[in-house]
């Protein structure tokens, strides 16, 4: 007895079956896969949010600390020289640490504090040369700051042509009369660039100068050796390194402590470019959470024991090593 053969439309109505079925699980997982994306990407978006905001009262108590420490330092009155607390830069640290010593609860899972780190430090920067000094108030270029940079310049191989444009531009920024091509007078570092100096340049010098609001003295007890030697006339690069080494043990009160100690070369100093105390410092705070890196530097003006912040400037950066690689005088200019 022979099979019934199966009729073609019931073998079609079946494939038929069968490839919706299949449609129909490719759009349950499509639309499952889609659900969960959005649910990851949505807790993603507010873990982002929840970081953002702690990381911001975290980097504010920080700053607020250091000018603790610099009010501080400032009602003590004196010099200011490297040995000073003041200089001591931050170590990368655990946050909970700085919480277990206030008694506060560290195993919170919603502040995750165990991969939260915390590191800073406070940088003198009228240990740098001020490219504010170029200019003088009553107009033109000052003499003894023009010498300093183009010693500077000199010492690290830097193109003159550039320090010739900074100058030109910073005169620029004296005229009073409303031109197109009026130059704005620089607030920070980065501006510079608009004012004649190269990438390479800025790059550079930014170990060595900056910019600050007004005219500053220069600080004989944190300005770095090769500093030094640009800033006092005829003084060599042993002379500045031996003055610096000195200094570590010895730290300047006054003029006359550094004028006695150079001998020859103390003649050159004069309380109109060089001093032994500092008002402007900059703060930099950096926080370490899971794989983002928050850094904040800040400008602070400290008269008496009043300490100010003038500005701050904030980003967020992929993992970078702690200040215990990089140094107190790395902080980088803004």
């Amino acid at each position: 007895m022979s099979r019934r053969a199966t009729p073609p439309c019931a073998t079609a109505q079946r494939g038929a079956a069968l490839l919706a079925a299949m449609l129909t699980v490719t759009l349950v997982a499509t639309l499952a896969a889609a659900a969960a994306w959005q649910q990851w990407r949505e807790i993603e978006v507010e873990r982002s949010e929840r970081v953002r905001v702690q990381a911001s009262w975290l980097l504010t108590g920080a700053l607020d600390w250091s000018r603790l420490i610099l009010r501080e330092d400032g009602l003590n009155g004196g010099p200011d020289y490297l040995s000073e607390p003041w200089a001591v830069p931050l170590q990368e640290s655990k946050l909970s640490s700085f919480l277990a010593g206030n008694n506060q609860p560290v195993s919170d899972p919603s502040q995750d504090l165990e991969n939260a780190f915390l590191s800073g430090a406070i940088t003198d920067q009228q240990g740098l040369l001020n490219v504010t000094n170029l200019l003088l108030s009553s107009g033109g270029i000052n003499p003894s700051a023009h010498q300093a940079f183009v010693k500077l310049f000199g010492i690290l191989g830097l193109p003159a042509q550039e320090l010739s444009s900074l100058e030109q531009n910073l005169l620029n920024t004296q005229t009073s009369s409303p031109s197109p091509n009026a130059v704005i007078a620089p607030q920070r570092w980065a501006e510079l660039i608009n004012l004649g100096l190269g990438p390479n340049t800025l790059n550079v010098l930014s170990d060595y100068a900056t910019i600050l609001p007004t005219t500053t003295t220069l600080n004989l007890n944190t300005a770095p050796a090769l500093v030094i030697q640009a800033a006092i006339p005829g003084i060599d690069l042993a002379s500045a390194q031996n003055l610096v080494n000195h200094r570590t043990t010895s730290p300047f009160y006054n003029l006359s402590d550094a004028q006695k100690w150079l001998g020859n070369f103390g003649t050159a100093i004069n309380s109109t470019d060089h001093g032994v105390s500092s008002q402007y410092f900059q703060v930099l705070g950096r926080l370490r959470w899971d794989n983002t890196v928050i850094q904040e530097t800040s400008l602070v003006w400290r008269s008496g024991s009043s300490v100010s912040t003038l500005w701050r400037v904030r980003g967020s950066q992929g993992p970078s090593p702690s200040l215990s690689t990089i140094g107190p005088f790395s902080a980088p200019h803004s």
